[in-house]
């Protein structure tokens, strides 16, 4: 319902505007009248209507001075004058105040309803657009930290448009960017898969939220910039810096700095802990401001979020268009805990130039692997393995994708000894495919060395088995300590520490030996026991379950179904 003021100075005009038309009909409610100009704009500053009916000519205030002040006080109301025909120059001011239509006097019921319905309908369409207008602020303003996320990754990505930079920086409240030194530190948490795979979306999202606040929290406290997450587990933070030592800023960060900057510290405030107002040294130079804070950040995701993380850092530039190149230097500084290790904060003096390839895999390299394993030789495989792996470690240039195929051919070359042994079950098939894929996903070379050593010995262990006629020995020593132990919660890492071998080893000898698994065996042996002690009528059901090993009644009554075809009650029935 849109509300109406009536200002005129002839009674009988307000009398009959009140009286004879039906507003109610036209959406419209009449909240007041008023008979000059003085006191209609009384009213209308007091009862703010959207819609003014007003005379042109009246004493005190005219209908055009009063609309005046109207269109100030309340620009979004339309107002309609009334004129008398001979008002020509007063109806020519109106339109020039933007009047929404006037009406001729005497005022004709037909020609209000048709000038009132294109009013309240250019109402209506104001007020829609209105709504709609706030309605995209709203969702501008939600969708802020998105837009300041795509800039941020356009500024270290080098999709950046100069030429618009600056109003881009103050729509999206990044003012403080507008700087002439930066540099970049790239926060990479380490062995994000194994971080990530065990979380559900929302523990995902909120870790993330988490070390971004840890992170932009201490920059805050210790230096100036911004932080974003470029991809799940890659922190970047864009810094500013007050100076390079009057040197320029392409001063490079020191590696011997680390140490200093751990000395200090102390002196740091950190989120929760006293001296969190402390001030910094005024004199702290930019290399100690930035190695102090990567500290800080690497510290505290250790200590509140129990998160290893890799710090990179690039040179100091002078300019945002410099920014993707400060960016390359950080993430490839990150990139060298391959070589390094995890938990380090890694700067452009850590990366070594040289050959891109010093040592190639030669085809030797797996025929010595292979000779290890088809002689079971345990010790000779670590050896030759250490020094394969100790030559990639030299090839800076090429990363881990070498590392890699070398470990995934050593791998695959394992496999024809299986095959030779006729070893290459189901079993082994799976595991080999699962190999692949944690190869990839290994973060350091001695990760690598370790998965794939671990990963050979298996093979090795069963050679050695298979030549020796020692595979029957392992079964029967795991058949014995199951009809021993069969009663406990095994596992079969108990198993496999009760014959002094790997879990994946027993798993997979006792697989290939005897068509079946370890477990499906020790089923095997508790539901016989248990047909042992049901023939007896004083042994309750629950003490049976109990006593083969199971802690739940319900799945041994089901599983002993499944493997006899019959309940523990209707078997002891048959029995007796």
């Amino acid at each position: 319902m849109k509300t109406l003021v009536i200002v005129d100075d002839e009674p009988s005009v307000v009398n009959g505007l009140r009286t004879y038309v039906d507003w109610a009909a036209q959406g419209i409610q009449l909240i007041g009248t008023a008979d000059d100009g003085d006191t209609g704009l009384m009213l209308i500053r007091e009862l703010r209507p959207d819609i003014v009916l007003t005379d042109v000519q009246m004493p005190s205030m005219d209908g055009i001075t009063m609309a005046a002040e109207v269109r100030a006080l309340l620009p979004d109301a339309k107002i309609v004058f009334i004129s008398g025909h001979n008002d020509a120059e007063y109806l020519k001011s109106a339109l020039q105040m933007h009047a929404a239509d006037y009406i001729f006097k005497p005022v004709s019921r037909k020609e209000l309803y048709a000038v009132m319905e294109k009013v309240t309908a250019a109402l209506d369409t104001e007020r829609r657009e209105r709504d709609r207008v706030k309605e995209m602020q709203v969702k501008l303003t939600q969708s802020m930290p998105l837009l300041r996320e795509k800039f941020l990754l356009s500024v270290v990505s080098d999709n950046i448009n100069m030429a618009q930079v600056q109003d881009k920086l103050q729509f999206l409240g990044l003012s403080l960017l507008s700087a002439d030194s930066y540099i970049i530190m790239v926060i990479v948490i380490d062995d994000v898969p194994q971080v990530m795979d065990s979380r559900s979306e929302r523990d995902k999202q909120l870790l993330s939220y988490t070390v971004l606040n840890i992170i932009q929290e201490l920059t805050d406290k210790q230096m100036r910039g911004v932080t974003f997450e470029k991809e799940p587990g890659e922190y970047v933070g864009i810094l500013l810096t007050r100076s390079f030592g009057g040197q320029g800023a392409d001063r490079e960060i020191k590696p011997e700095l680390a140490g200093r900057a751990a000395d200090v510290l102390d002196a740091v405030p950190q989120p929760g802990e006293a001296g969190e107002n402390a001030e910094l040294s005024a004199d702290r130079s930019p290399e100690n401001e930035l190695l102090l804070l990567a500290e800080s950040i690497r510290d505290n995701l250790r200590k509140w979020l129990k998160l290893s993380v890799t710090i990179g850092v690039g040179d100091g530039v002078g300019s945002l268009s410099e920014v993707p190149a400060s960016y390359k230097q950080a993430r490839a500084a990150a990139d060298q805990k391959w070589y390094l290790g995890k938990n380090r904060i890694l700067t452009m003096d850590n990366i070594e130039s040289g050959e891109n390839l010093r040592y190639r895999f030669e085809p030797e390299w797996s025929e010595r692997v292979i000779t290890a394993l088809k002689s079971g030789d345990q010790s000779r495989l670590q050896g030759e393995l250490s020094g394969i792996f100790g030559l990639l470690e030299l090839n800076r240039g090429q990363g881990s994708r070498y590392a890699q195929n070398v470990s995934l051919h050593l791998i695959l070359q394992s496999s024809q000894v299986l095959l030779e042994l006729n070893g290459m079950t189901a079993e082994w098939e799976k595991r080999e495919m699962e190999a692949w894929k944690l190869v990839m996903r290994q973060e350091t070379i001695q990760d690598l060395l370790r998965y794939t050593e671990s990963y050979l010995r298996h093979v090795c262990d069963f050679v050695e088995a298979k030549r020796s006629g020692k595979s029957s020995d392992v079964i029967e020593r795991v058949r014995r300590l199951i009809g021993e132990r069969y009663a406990d919660n095994l596992t079969i890492a108990d198993i496999a520490a009760g014959v002094y071998l790997s879990p994946t080893y027993v798993r997979l000898l006792y697989k290939q030996e005897t068509g079946e698994t370890v477990f499906e065996y020790l089923t095997k042996v508790r539901i016989e026991k248990a047909k042992m002690l049901l023939r007896d009528p004083q042994n309750k059901f629950y003490e049976v379950c109990y006593a083969v090993g199971y802690t739940d009644p319900s799945h041994f009554s089901k599983l002993f179904k499944k493997m006899t075809g019959s309940t523990p009650s209707a078997y002891r029935e048959q029995q007796n």
